[in-house]
């Protein structure tokens, strides 16, 4: 698997599949992606190889997120205390998200109350008139 920011000033391969793959509802992830959840999918640390300078900042006490300093786009996020050795990848950033469906949600206990039933909202395929 392959994938990297919007501008393409990184890009990263996984070698492997992950851990697992899961779409979180906390506080934190929604500050940090400006969404309502985000996907996450878990990978051994020497599973990932990057190719460009993701700039890292300490989101919480333990937790690292890395992002694009050029364009903004979330890239991963670390935390050595509760997850040695492992990182998230935002399952987003894929080339091809949807080759890899997410298993469960984490974090419910922070999900937003019109998250539980969103899949019930009007569709539209593209932007309505």
């Amino acid at each position: 698997m392959k994938g990297g920011c919007q501008c393409g000033a990184i890009r990263y391969e996984l070698s492997g599949e992950p851990m697992h793959h899961a779409l979180c509802h906390c506080n934190d992830c929604r500050n940090s992606a400006g969404a309502p959840m985000v996907g996450w999918a878990m990978f051994q640390e020497e599973q990932l190889s990057v190719q460009g300078s993701p700039k890292t900042y300490h989101s919480s006490e333990h937790g690292r997120r890395s992002f694009c300093p050029e364009c903004g786009t979330g890239l991963f996020y670390r935390n050595a205390e509760n997850l040695p050795g492992i990182v998230d990848i935002q399952s987003g950033t894929l080339d091809d998200p949807a080759a890899l469906p997410a298993q469960s949600h984490i974090q419910t206990a922070e999900r937003l109350d019109w998250m539980k039933s969103a899949h019930e909202l009007p569709e539209f395929e593209r932007f309505p008139g």
